[in-house]
Formats: structure tokens, C-alpha cells, sequence
């Protein structure tokens, strides 16, 4: 009886219901791992050429490096850092968890910075991503990390879904995203505005401002862009497949701080994982965090309000239960 009430009070402190509105799908938990379906491995060609153009490209940028002004290298990583921003604090701390609500203002400059990462469109990443969550680590999940580091990464990317994504991600609550006019303006005109925010624009603007040469700019545009699209990759790879899990055993993702480094706070995934709807990701507020002090600078201005978190009875609940503080082994491979 105590161990139920204790389920429930879990259940509260994450925020999950049964598949609402608002976007809260509960973690599946599961000992389905289809055994007997052997994932398809159709290739789509056009995504292998075009990644291994961006990655090509990005060592020829990186040589070209030492031809840049050093305004265009800082701007590349300005850049590079409010796209990242754009995934984190946008289209997965607010679109898909829900963790946290913004004014129009602060939701129109998330999808800017958002479409300048350029990894898809907001509602493809937080349908994807919900499914991640939902199934984790079966073949329902887009980057299910059991068929290896390579897929999990990028090779995902390069392969038709298996049908289970398709299949089950239909079971996926979506609503919510489809009534947001900011997502919905984005989705519309995303093909024109993707190249324009990505490449484009941020190629004219050291050539207009500080006489930089076309070419140049285009150069660090493209490497920037690598750039952020692995580093968010390793969240799917790097984060479940090597940390420690003092929060769920149970669970494959980990508490990665090379990851949380990289990826402005995304690699408390152990956490992440058991308490999916804390708009911190993390007990720890700001440490290798600054996606939470973003948000926290938002809420202080008025634009980020109802943000979740996890009391630490919960938390502690939750490690006794299944994580360091319990008996319970870590899951294996």
C-alpha cells in the first residue's frame, strides 16, 4: 500500500497524465523490446549525401578557419550557442515537455533561434522526441540507442523509421502542438524559412557589417551548424549509452557532464528521464545548466511563467525506490 501511494506522489511530481492537451504522455514502461522484428534498414540516400556534405564541408570550414575575422569566429558562436538554445529551452523544455509556459514574444524568438538549428520543424522534433520518451529504448523510439552508438547519433537520421515509430506514434498526444499559431506559422513556411535563417542570413551578415567575404561567413554558417546538430546528438548517444543513474536503475539515459557541458545543460538524463516534466532537467539549478538560467532570466522579465519542478521528497522518494539508494541493479544491455 505505501509503495503505491509512493507511485502516485511520483506520478504528481512529474506531471504525467494519461496522454492530455497539454502534451504529458506517460513513460511506458516496459519489458518490450520486439525480439522477433528485426529493425528495417532502408537507406534514404538524399540524407546520407546531404550529412556527409555538412561533415565534409565542416573540415574544409574548419581549415578555413584562420582566413576569418575574429568578429565572424565570436559570431559563429553566438550564433551557435542561441540555436542550441533554440532546441533546448524551446522546441524540448517548452513544445514537448510542457515544463514551462511562455508569452508570444518569448515563443516567436524560440522558433527563430529554433529554425536557425534547423533540425526540423518544432512539431516534428516534439512529436519524435514525445515518442522517445513514451518508448523509450524500443524499437518505437526514433533513436532507440539499443541498435547501437552510430544510429542513436546520426544514423537514425539516414534510415527509413521502423514501423513501430509510425505505428505507435500515432498513440502520441499532439493537440497542443498543432493549436500553437507560432508552431503552426513555422511548420507553414519552413522550407523558406529553414536556408533563410540557417544559412543565409547569418552568411550576409558579417560580409554587410564587417566586410567579411561571402564565402567566409558561409563557411562558419555551415560549420556552426555541424557543430550544434552533434552536440545535440549527444544527448541521444553520449547520454544514454555512458554516466551514472542514481535516480532510475531501471533506465538506460545517464547523468553525462560532458554532455551537460556541450549541450547547455541536457545531460542530466537520468534525471531528465525519471522526472521528465521538471523544466530544469536537473536537481541542481545552474550548474553546467545555462538553458535554466535562460529560462529563469525570462521568468524575471515576465515572458516564462508555470515553470515545474521536483520537490526533493520526491526525489529522495524516487532514489530509494529505484535508484542509488535502493537494491535494484542497473539495467543491463
Amino acid at each position: 500500500m505505501t509503495e503505491e501511494i509512493e507511485k502516485k506522489k511520483d506520478i504528481q511530481a512529474n506531471g504525467w497524465s494519461a496522454g492530455d492537451r497539454n502534451g504529458n504522455i506517460p513513460h511506458e514502461k516496459t519489458n518490450e523490446r520486439f525480439p522477433d522484428i528485426k529493425p528495417s534498414m532502408q537507406i534514404i540516400w538524399k540524407n546520407v549525401i546531404i550529412m556527409s556534405y555538412i561533415h565534409l564541408f565542416s573540415v574544409y570550414a574548419i581549415v578555413q578557419l584562420r582566413h576569418c575575422f575574429l568578429k565572424t569566429l565570436l559570431f559563429g558562436f553566438i550564433t551557435g550557442f542561441f540555436s542550441e538554445l533554440g532546441v533546448t529551452a524551446g522546441a524540448h523544455r517548452l513544445w514537448t515537455h510542457r515544463s514551462y509556459k511562455a508569452k508570444l514574444p518569448l515563443r516567436t524568438f524560440l522558433m527563430i533561434i529554433n529554425t536557425l538549428a534547423l533540425q526540423n520543424s518544432i512539431f516534428d522534433w516534439s512529436r519524435d522526441h514525445r515518442s522517445h520518451h513514451k518508448y523509450s529504448e524500443t524499437d518505437a523510439d526514433p533513436h532507440n540507442a539499443r541498435r547501437g552508438f552510430f544510429f542513436c547519433h546520426i544514423g537514425w537520421l539516414m534510415v527509413r523509421k521502423h514501423p513501430d515509430v509510425i505505428r505507435k506514434g500515432k498513440n502520441i498526444p499532439l493537440n497542443d502542438l498543432l493549436d500553437d499559431p507560432v508552431i503552426a506559422f513555422q511548420r507553414k513556411y519552413f522550407l523558406v524559412l529553414a536556408p533563410l535563417c540557417c544559412f543565409i542570413i547569418p552568411s550576409i551578415i558579417p560580409w554587410y557589417f564587417w566586410g567579411e567575404t561571402l564565402w567566409n561567413g558561409y563557411c562558419i554558417s555551415v560549420l556552426r551548424y555541424c557543430c550544434v546538430l552533434n552536440i545535440t546528438w549527444t544527448v541521444n548517444s553520449f547520454a544514454h549509452l555512458f554516466g551514472d543513474r542514481p535516480y532510475d536503475r531501471t533506465i538506460h539515459p545517464a547523468e553525462n557532464y560532458f554532455v551537460s557541458l556541450a549541450a547547455i545543460g541536457e545531460g542530466f538524463h537520468n534525471y531528465h528521464h525519471t522526472f521528465p516534466s521538471d523544466y530544469s532537467t536537473s536537481e541542481y539549478g545552474y550548474r553546467l545548466n545555462p538553458t535554466t538560467a535562460f529560462i529563469d532570466l525570462m521568468a524575471f522579465i515576465g515572458q516564462a511563467y508555470d515553470r515545474k519542478s521536483t520537490t526533493k521528497n520526491a526525489i529522495q522518494s524516487r532514489m530509494k525506490r529505484t535508484g542509488k539508494y535502493s537494491d535494484i541493479k542497473e539495467a543491463g544491455w
